[in-house]
């Protein structure tokens, strides 16, 4: 699995209800995406900084979703270049599931 993390500068002065209504009107275009198996959406008010958490099975996955297209949309949208770093995830510990996800593919206890 890799998780993605992007991160962008949002318009001075955006808000959490700003954040939060700009993502909601995202958030459909993400729902049964090809390899995407989790999203988060990060705002941080204090720098301004807004973004997401993408959990994907795979690299090619996420690179498939972060193509030229994706980036001239958040552009678009928030005025600002996306950066993305890609972590290798091998394991996920999920509380809401009581499930510990990859290593050896072992439940929780």
């Amino acid at each position: 699995m890799i998780t993605a993390v992007v991160q962008f500068k949002l318009t001075a002065g955006t808000s959490l209800d700003d954040a939060t209504a700009i993502f909601q009107s995202t958030a459909p275009r993400y729902r049964g995406m090809a390899g995407l198996l989790r999203k988060y959406y990060l705002f941080d008010p204090e720098t301004g900084t807004g973004g997401g958490c993408y959990l994907f099975e795979t690299r090619a996955a996420a690179e498939a979703v972060f193509n030229d297209d994706w980036r001239a949309l958040i552009k678009d949208k928030y005025g600002a270049e996306p950066g993305i770093q890609y972590f290798e995830t091998p394991v996920v510990v999920d509380n809401v599931s009581d499930q510990i996800v990859g290593g050896a593919n072992v439940a929780a206890e």
